[in-house]
């Protein structure tokens, strides 16, 4: 199995207007910005067999723009991919609805899939890293589970991503 994690676009700052963290939408920018990675990701020739996403206006949305872009028919949400979701909770939901697929995207927030990420190469949160706003990173799974599962294929920023969806 393939999981690939996408942190969403860049959002409208808090605000009164903007209401709860969780209701933030893109800003203008991070609409544009996630267009961008998505042809790029088109044109890496990626697919994917589901998307999910964070329920948070900004991540649902980057997973939307994604999914348009890349023709991908299902998405689901799960509260897991939240802000403050449950990493094990998560595991046991992907495998339990995802037995048969090959191809992941999570669509999510920072510094919740940067740990999910160490957790799955190193086995604890100890890997310092950070995915910037529209990264995109590939880790290659074999049996899936909470702990030293996982290799890491890539990790693209998303000037490389822009880039290559401009050839």
């Amino acid at each position: 199995m393939n999981l690939f994690f996408l942190r969403h676009a860049k959002a409208e700052p808090r605000s009164e207007k903007t209401g709860s963290d969780a209701k933030r939408p893109l800003s203008s920018k991070g609409e544009k910005t996630i267009r961008a990675v998505a042809k790029g990701m088109r044109q890496l020739d990626l697919s994917f067999d589901v998307i999910v996403t964070s329920p948070f206006v900004r991540a649902a949305r980057t997973a939307e723009v994604a999914a348009d872009i890349l023709k991908i028919e299902k998405v689901w949400t799960s509260q897991n991919l939240g802000a403050n979701g449950n990493p094990s909770k998560l595991i046991d939901e992907l495998n339990e609805n995802s037995h048969d697929l090959k191809n992941i995207l999570l669509v999510g927030h920072e510094p919740y899939l940067s740990k999910l990420i160490s957790i799955l190469l190193t086995g604890d949160c100890s890997l310092r890293m950070e995915l910037k706003k529209a990264a995109l990173c590939k880790l290659s799974v074999d049996t899936l589970r909470l702990g030293n599962c996982a290799h890491l294929d890539w990790l693209l920023t998303p000037r490389q991503l822009q880039k290559i969806g401009k050839k």
